[in-house]
């Protein structure tokens, strides 16, 4: 019987600060299993936030850098309205209508000049911004690699590290195997390939140690698709063949059987 066996490696670099799992464990699929260091990514990521701080720091506040130029303007304009109405009631001049439309004009400049600038400048501390929040993200995603979990439901076969060992990045950690469904590799012979179908129905027996069997459902999940000598391991009540073809069965495994057992294949 063989299992779906995965190598779990680590994806960060550091001392092994913790570790939670032991070789037989059965474990959950989210389950911590290690944890390397983390003082240097943290003292990173507060080095660009006080990096960020001090940037932001810097942007203007727009509404109140505009308050008195806006104040200005309505000002001007009321001024404006008032010259108008005497003018047109003949008790101003051309000159002070002229006056009074200039600096409505000139301060309305000012104000569009002064809004440019800032928001220019507010722009460009944006984008000097961007770098650092896009490191800040890498870092966070560091940090979360220094947690290693389990991808999988399953039984941890071997562990490769202990807490105080350094980790590498691709460095394996443990392997864990998914127990729930084993698969058993058989050989048929030639006359029984061409009757073998994927998806088809099989009962495969255990030995219950008693001098009998446990019989499980299985279902052919692959077959070979070239002949090989049967291995030397395999015994069959009949005679060997020279060429065999392996297939393998999946069953739903109910805790008894381990990975390496043997198990007999009925068609």
């Amino acid at each position: 019987f063989e299992a779906t066996e995965i190598m779990v490696a680590s994806q960060s670099n550091g001392e092994v600060t913790s570790s939670f799992i032991n070789e037989g464990d059965v474990i959950k699929m989210g389950q911590l299993a290690y944890v390397t260091d983390t003082v240097q990514l943290h003292l990173k990521l507060k080095q660009l936030s006080a990096q960020l701080k001090a940037l932001l720091i810097r942007k203007p506040n727009v509404s109140i850098q505009l308050e008195a130029l806006q104040v200005q303007l309505k000002q001007a304009e009321h001024e404006q309205n008032r010259i108008n109405k005497l003018y047109a009631s003949n008790a101003a001049t051309a000159k002070q209508k002229d006056d009074a439309d200039a600096m409505v004009k000139l301060v309305r400049s000012q104000l569009q000049a002064t809004e440019s600038g800032l928001s220019i400048n507010t722009n460009s501390i944006n984008e000097d911004a961007q770098p650092i929040l896009i490191q800040m993200e890498q870092t966070r995603d560091l940090l979360k690699k220094c947690n290693v979990y389990s991808p999988i439901n399953g039984t941890v076969l071997n562990t490769y590290v202990e807490k105080g060992e350094m980790a590498t990045v691709g460095k394996q950690l443990f392997k864990i195997a998914y127990m729930d469904e084993l698969y058993l590799r058989a050989y048929i012979t030639g006359d029984l390939f061409a009757k073998l179908k994927l998806n088809s129905v099989a009962k495969v027996m255990v030995d219950d140690g008693k001098g009998g069997f446990k019989t499980y459902d299985g279902t052919v999940t692959w077959i070979s698709n070239k002949a090989e000598f049967t291995p030397k391991t395999i015994q069959t009540k009949d005679e060997r063949a020279n060429l065999v073809y392996a297939v393998k069965v999946k069953v739903k495994n109910d805790g008894f059987i381990k990975i390496g057992m043997y198990g007999e294949l009925k068609l």
